[in-house]
């Protein structure tokens, strides 16, 4: 039974947790390290992370402190772990900590390394209109993701994903990856590749000034953007009505307008708006783009045709 310490954070992370528990056959996971409380809501009250919520369910002990503190490596070889588990755990381990166990430490990254080294290869794999992208279990080393790989797995990107659909299918297919990836690495059986050399895209977190709509671009890059920002750090424009009016909102979901449909407005020039009792169009650079679901600065989610008739727009309405 290989004993493992098990790092991660956010959600993503929970199937991996749990399929490594879950498989008394094969591992104890002997505590599990994550990030300490953060302030979330508007109360700004400090929640645990969904890791740390699952491991004391679980029962199984939970470290938060740093790992660059000098106590943490003695409280890491207390646990008698063998080999760690890391999982968007959110921090850099450095090199006397991925020396500190017997069998090194493992990382589940949601691409297919070495495209999409970073932060962020999920919401970058579906903004750059990748068809395909994967899971990758390899051993950690001091370069940014560029370890050896032990295992891959493919999955489609669907033409309506959002990173958080993806992100959720490949963190449950991942999970099986990591367990079967970890228990050849036990037993042997599997030889780690390195990866190869070159030069190679980058996924950068994506931040709010990122997640700003353009719609001066074609259609289809308005789609992959906001696809590519939702549900984090989120899609949002500005709204510019009733001459002084200025709200921002969140795109929630959109689609390109079926050019066909002659009830579609296609002369709408970029971040124009154009709207029927059911419809709500944006134009874009090509064809509009078609608002199905928004969210108003503090309020619901709701369906872009009501939000429309509650912002009272005008014909000169705007976003950008």
């Amino acid at each position: 039974m290989l004993k493992v310490m098990f790092a991660g954070t956010p959600e993503a992370a929970v199937p991996s947790l749990l399929q490594l528990a879950g498989d008394k056959d094969h591992f104890q996971v002997v505590a599990v390290l994550t990030r300490p409380d953060a302030p979330q809501g508007r109360g700004r009250k400090l929640t645990p992370s969904p890791v740390k919520k699952t491991a004391l369910e679980l029962g199984i002990p939970v470290m938060e402190c740093d790992p660059k503190e000098p106590s943490f490596l003695s409280a890491l070889k207390a646990t008698g772990a063998q080999a760690g588990a890391v999982v968007a755990y959110g921090k850099i381990l450095k090199e006397d900590v991925l020396s500190a166990l017997p069998l090194g430490w493992y990382n589940l990254h949601f691409s297919l390394l070495p495209q999409w080294r970073g932060a962020a290869p999920v919401q970058r794999s579906i903004w750059s209109g990748d068809t395909l992208t994967g899971a990758t279990v390899f051993r950690l080393t001091k370069g940014m993701d560029t370890g050896p790989i032990l295992a891959q797995s493919t999955c489609e990107i669907g033409q309506h994903d959002t990173s958080g659909d993806l992100l959720s299918r490949l963190a449950d297919d991942g999970s099986l990856l990591l367990s079967a990836a970890l228990t050849a690495m036990e037993k042997g059986e599997i030889d780690p590749v390195s990866q190869p050399q070159g030069s190679y895209e980058v996924a950068k977190k994506i931040s709010h000034e990122d997640a700003h709509i353009r719609f001066d671009v074609p259609v289809f890059a308005v789609d992959r953007q906001i696809r590519a920002c939702t549900p984090e750090p989120g899609a949002w424009c500005t709204l510019h009505a009733q001459t002084d009016i200025q709200e921002p909102f969140h795109v929630l979901k959109a689609r390109s307008a079926d050019s066909d449909d002659i009830k579609v407005p296609c002369d709408l020039k970029p971040g124009v708006l154009a709207v029927t009792k059911k419809h709500v169009w944006i134009g874009t650079a090509t064809v509009p783009l078609e608002l199905e679901e928004v969210k108003a600065q503090g309020k619901k989610a709701m369906k872009a045709a009501d939000w429309a008739r509650g912002a009272r727009l005008d014909t000169e309405a705007y976003v950008d």
